[in-house]
């Protein structure tokens, strides 16, 4: 998972009154093409996407064409049109949901129309590009919050992935004193995030009976 800004080398798009979107096409082809944007609703807004983040769902989809359509996940834009609410216009707004099903589009356009209601302002010390992850960072959020994790427990992230990552972030702002990461597919990309990012130890897993054993002793001399 990442975010990048809505550029991919073709900026004049992306300023364009008419709406475009990114399209998978085909196997391991994007396209970006002409997309006519729904009637504006008393309670929508027109949004002008500012930054998108690519999640390993659309990675999937782009790989196997399971169903060619738009896609674009987490993402942050700034509302350029409503008919109503006023105040709102002109904010930045973070996550539009995407629900891989038609009609229901992804996010990886110049312009979307969304329910008012379905949009949240981001404070002025929050970028565009770390508005558009917040919805990855809800999950680790959620995750804390129905652990009931706090300065009195200790936690154990299984996967070293974005997701796995945001939750060790969530846990260590609940005041998590101690975290530790079991890491199945070894990365040296992702470990040494998870070291950048603080975890007090990293557990590594192959796909061995006798390394899991022996990883699982590891972990309980570890006193979570």
């Amino acid at each position: 998972m990442m975010c990048f800004e809505l550029r991919i080398g073709r900026e004049e798009l992306w300023e364009k009154e008419e709406c475009h979107r990114e399209k998978a096409q085909s196997l391991n082809t994007l396209k970006i093409q002409p997309f006519p944007l729904p009637s504006l609703g008393p309670h929508d807004v027109r949004v002008r996407m500012k930054a998108v983040g690519i999640c390993g769902s659309d990675v999937h989809y782009l790989k196997t064409m399971r169903c060619a359509d738009f896609i674009g996940h987490e993402c942050a834009g700034v509302i350029e049109e409503l008919l109503e609410m006023q105040p709102l216009q002109g904010r930045k707004i973070p996550s539009l949901p995407y629900a891989r099903t038609p009609p229901v589009h992804g996010s990886l356009a110049n312009q979307v129309v969304h329910p008012a209601d379905m949009c949240f302002k981001l404070p002025d010390n929050v970028s565009l590009e770390e508005g558009a992850m917040c919805e990855p960072l809800s999950v680790g959020v959620h995750a804390c919050r129905r652990a009931e994790v706090g300065p009195e427990t200790n936690v154990l992230v299984m996967g070293d992935g974005p997701i796995g990552l945001v939750t060790m972030l969530a846990a260590r702002a609940f005041g998590v004193p101690r975290i530790v990461i079991v890491v199945v597919d070894v990365d040296d990309n992702r470990l040494s995030v998870s070291k950048q990012l603080g975890a007090d130890g990293i557990v590594k897993v192959t796909t061995s009976l006798e390394d899991v054993g022996f990883e699982v002793e590891q972990i309980q001399k570890l006193k979570l």
